[in-house]
């Protein structure tokens, strides 16, 4: 089928229902950031296979919107299409709803699948159109009508990880759970985030690309823990350790079924951001819903001891893959050619390398010179640019181990830098290492943070629009909540045990992208009559450029940050790397004085 064939099905639907116009978002039951190919209609219906977008038919018209990222790649995909292309971000440009509120009369039904929305975003919707006297219809079910082919849910096996990687059993897993539950008065917990759901029975899956999980739902109660899945996905020895646990499992088609059947007076907890609305729509009238942060959002985050030697462990593995990539880039630049792709696949080839690497942990953000400008630039067979012995190249990676996860960011000079470039260089790592070396007390959130990974910048004009961390999983999604380090409150306070990224940059249009990324651990520090303070451990292991660096711009309490930090990832790389990286570490690890 052509897109247009698609639309026009799409539309015979549409009429059919009642329904005035349609919204596709990129999302999925779970609210993952990365989708399998079963829950990818957008792309299915637009031809636009961006990973980020929302598209909305009308009778008569058709939208996408996007951000900047994929401008170009859009209006290639779409140009054999009627869909109209609304840049997120440009001037004049309307949001989707307000585009479908300029299309529709009053008394029009916009209808979206409310397993693809979450309960948050559903009621910002609801309002926005209750507004105009539109109404916004969740219970719609289309795409099985109109997407011939579609994918089926991924039936990839799951598997155990070992409590010697979790440190803490899936039985105090769910006691601490139960704790929680009763502090919140609630009688059921619904657990839609397959990350939350991985990280309660120990589980990890292949069935999302990067991130370690697999599709099912949980309905926690205090007398019995219910899981919904594939029975694919289990296998006899995964079968016997859930029963052994007391974990029903039940299948994932049945989980709304399941939930119209609770109990009339329940009180039912959900996170309304990480929850579809699918939910709230089938739970009894009669029972009780309770909001807030999810409950295993909050305890995930607080990574164990174990979880947190892991990381330590990860990082140096890391490091050593990161270590022989700089190496190679420095040795061969000039000499052969690389390419911004080539060069990813390389990084990749040497994290393969390491025991017990399971692949990446996101899509590398691996781009040269102007590309880097775009802090999510995405290199493609159309944009991949061939790295020149000279200006920057900037590689955002990461990888999934067993110990756990990283993501870890480097701009490396590749020749002659100019003066700004240099300068710009300097300032991003004097906010990275203003952050890295922070000092604060309990109760401390990341908004309060946030400034010091900016205030270099600041005085030179210079801002970055995107935020300074978020948090990271134990061999999970690289990006997780609650706590975030942004000039946006969130509410969130750092706690000991988080891991957090600090990864302040530079971007300048048609120039240069600069960022340095570590991840930090956040540690006690010490007990004093004010209270309890914290601080944080820097646990990614890899050196920066002293090549770019203006050491008279750097205080003396900087040049002892980094002096200590390429000492400690020396001492801790060297005996991982043969006497020729080792004598290229020792070089680019020398103190500045």
């Amino acid at each position: 089928m052509t897109i247009t064939d698609r639309l026009f099905s799409l539309r015979g639907q549409m009429a059919v229902m009642g329904i005035d116009a349609f919204i596709i978002p990129s999302t999925d039951p779970h609210m993952s950031e990365y989708l399998a190919e079963h829950w990818l209609f957008r792309k299915w219906i637009s031809g636009f296979t961006g990973s980020a977008g929302t598209v909305v038919v009308t009778a008569d018209s058709a939208g996408l919107w996007t951000d900047s990222r994929y401008f170009i790649q859009a209006e290639q995909e779409l140009k054999e299409s009627e869909i109209e292309l609304f840049k997120i971000g440009y001037p004049n440009t309307p949001s989707h709803p307000k585009w479908i509120i300029s299309k529709l009369q009053a008394g029009s039904v916009v209808g979206i699948e409310g397993q693809n929305l979450s309960v948050e975003e559903a009621g910002k919707l609801a309002k926005i159109f209750k507004q105009n006297d539109i109404k916004l219809d969740t219970r719609v079910q289309i795409q099985n009508q109109v997407w011939e082919g579609r994918p089926p849910i991924p039936e990839d096996e799951v598997f155990q990880l070992d409590t010697k990687y979790s440190g803490v059993s899936l039985a105090d897993k769910i006691a601490k759970v139960r704790r929680e539950m009763k502090r919140f008065s609630t009688t059921h917990y619904v657990i839609c985030g397959l990350d939350e759901i991985a990280w309660l029975l120990n589980l990890r899956g292949s069935d999302v690309e990067y991130n370690p999980v697999f599709y099912s739902y949980m309905v926690i109660s205090q007398n019995s823990v219910n899981m919904f899945i594939d029975p694919h996905k289990i296998t006899s020895d995964i079968g016997k350790y859930l029963a052994l646990n007391d974990v029903k499992v039940f299948l994932y088609e049945i989980f709304f079924e399941y939930l119209q059947e609770l109990p009339q007076l329940s009180t039912v907890y959900i996170d309304p951001a990480r929850t579809n609305s699918a939910v709230v729509n089938a739970i009894p009238v009669t029972a009780k819903i309770s909001r807030g942060l999810s409950i295993i959002t909050h305890l995930k985050s607080i990574k164990n001891s174990v979880e947190r030697e892991g990381m330590r462990i990860c990082h140096i593995k890391d490091g050593v893959a990161m270590v022989k990539f700089l190496r190679w880039l420095e040795s061969t630049i000039g000499k052969v050619e690389i390419t911004e792709l080539s060069a990813a696949a390389k990084l990749q080839s040497f994290r393969a390398e390491q025991e017990n690497y399971l692949g990446d942990s996101f899509h590398t953000v691996s781009a040269y010179g102007k590309n880097a400008a775009l802090p999510h630039y995405s290199a493609s067979e159309e944009s991949n640019t061939t790295l020149q012995a000279k200006s920057f190249y900037l590689v955002d990676s990461g990888g999934q181990y067993l110990e756990g996860t990283t993501d870890i960011t480097r701009t490396v000079s590749l020749g002659e830098l100019t003066e700004e470039e240099i300068r710009d260089f300097t300032l991003v790592l004097k906010g990275h290492i203003n952050l890295s070396q922070a000092r604060f007390p309990q109760g401390t959130r990341g908004v309060h943070l946030d400034i010091l990974a900016r205030n270099a910048m600041w005085q030179h004009g210079i801002n970055y629009g995107h935020g300074t961390g978020h948090g990271v999983g134990y061999l999970l999604n690289v990006h997780e909540g609650p706590q975030s380090i942004s000039p946006q409150d969130n509410g969130i306070e750092m706690e000991e045990g988080m891991i957090t990224s600090n990864e302040p940059g530079i971007y300048k249009s048609e120039r240069h992208g600069i960022r340095t990324e570590n991840l930090i651990l956040t540690v006690k520090d010490c007990e004093t009559e004010f209270g309890t303070f914290y601080a944080f451990e820097t646990i990614t292991m890899c050196p920066i450029d002293m090549k770019a660096i203006d050491t008279k711009m750097l205080n003396s309490d900087e040049k002892d940050w980094l002096n200590r930090y390429h000492s400690t990832l020396f001492e801790k790389l060297s005996k991982y790397l043969n006497d020729d990286e080792k004598k290229w570490l020792k070089n680019q690890t020398n103190a500045v004085e």
